[in-house]
């Protein structure tokens, strides 16, 4: 089996990691943060927002199980990519909208669904699609976080829509 892996910035990343583990196909979702200007940075810069780091979430995948097209579908069907530094009531450069990618394939797979995307959205998708550059892993008290704490309000409030999201989408 050959693994692949794409980063995707989709606001905070406790809510997009909890839709990821549950794509069939998906290996493993890792929160972290991307594309910022300095090394191993911490949760406490990066909420400051001068670290120009965003949110991630780096999801491994088993490509003939579930191709970057579907993931890239969720990534569209999950948060609103029409909005610049800003996921709901999360504001901040942290919480922008990218993909991060780390191939020309990819770059243009992503190209090509943010064209196709935009039909869905009556305001412009502002979503960035860049090279990875950078990429750090959060603290371990980060990584599955839904999982581990599913009775945090601030969860309890954001997930459960994204997860109906998913559900729509048919993956299963």
């Amino acid at each position: 089996m050959s693994e692949q892996q794409i980063t995707l910035a989709c606001g905070c990343f406790w809510c997009v990691e909890a839709v990821y583990q549950r794509v069939p196909g998906v290996l493993k979702v890792e929160s972290g943060y991307a594309n910022g200007l300095n090394d191993n940075p911490t949760y406490q810069q990066v909420c400051t927002g001068t670290t120009n780091h965003a949110e991630v979430i780096q999801i491994t995948f088993d490509p003939e199980r579930t191709k970057i097209e579907t993931l890239l579908e969720v990534f569209w069907s999950v948060h609103d990519p029409t909005t610049l530094n800003r996921q709901g009531n999360d504001t901040g450069t942290q919480y922008r909208s990218g993909i991060y990618h780390t191939s020309d394939e990819q770059r243009q797979l992503a190209e090509q669904s943010k064209a196709a995307a935009q039909a869905r959205f009556p305001n412009p998708i502002v979503t960035e699609i860049k090279p990875l550059e950078k990429y750090f892993p959060a603290e371990d008290y980060h990584q599955d976080y839904f999982n581990q704490n599913p009775g945090n309000g601030y969860c309890q409030l954001v997930i459960p829509p994204k997860l109906a999201k998913l559900e729509k989408l048919g993956l299963e």
